[in-house]
């Protein structure tokens, strides 16, 4: 059944159908959330919350759009709406994100690598929270959920050049700040 069909039956009470569009989209619209809230739990309730409003939104959905497009505009609203509501987000020092154990594992180069990888990915993400959440959402959409411009042109309701403009100064300036966080970690990269 394809999607427009499930939307039908859904706007119709059809239990099922929704249950399906929900399976199509869970993933996808909780990993948006996390990618802005960088909490599990949050993102989870935030995913839960999205749902239900789209469930009481469908009567007014006019298909203009696509289904996901629409539920990412919910999305993405009700994550700003929350980060708004819990105030700036709680900033960690570079320290505590950077400490690796000391032990080595009897110099194992596997445990060395991960051990690298995962510092890089907390620098990065310490790095990406740093940035305004107009920022942030750009490069969640784009980046970490490989959306197309033309459709976060749609959800965010800007236009595909805004988002192109934005996208570039989300990278800049997240390039510069992990420089700045490699950089104090004494060259490291």
């Amino acid at each position: 059944m394809d999607e427009k069909e499930l939307v039908r039956r859904s706007k119709d009470g059809d239990e099922e159908a929704f249950e399906a569009l929900v399976n199509a989209y869970k993933t996808k619209v909780f990993n948006m959330a996390y990618s802005l809230t960088r909490n599990r739990d949050a993102a989870d309730d935030l995913a839960q919350e999205v749902f239900i409003k789209a469930y009481f939104a469908l009567p007014k959905f006019k298909e203009k759009s696509r289904f996901g497009t629409w539920l990412y505009r919910i999305a993405a609203n009700h994550t700003k709406d929350y980060l708004r509501r819990i105030g700036p987000l709680k900033l960690v020092s570079f320290e505590e994100i950077t400490a690796i154990p000391a032990e080595k594992d009897n110099g194992i180069l596997q445990k060395e690598k991960e051990q690298e990888q995962e510092q890089k990915r907390k620098i990065v993400h310490a790095a990406l929270d740093t940035l305004p959440e107009k920022y942030r959402i750009i490069i969640s959409f784009r980046d970490m959920q490989g959306m197309a411009y033309a459709e976060i042109s749609r959800i965010l309701n800007i236009s595909p050049g805004t988002v192109d403009s934005r996208l570039h100064r989300a990278r800049k300036m997240l390039r510069r700040k992990v420089r700045l966080y490699a950089g104090s970690e004494g060259g490291k990269s």
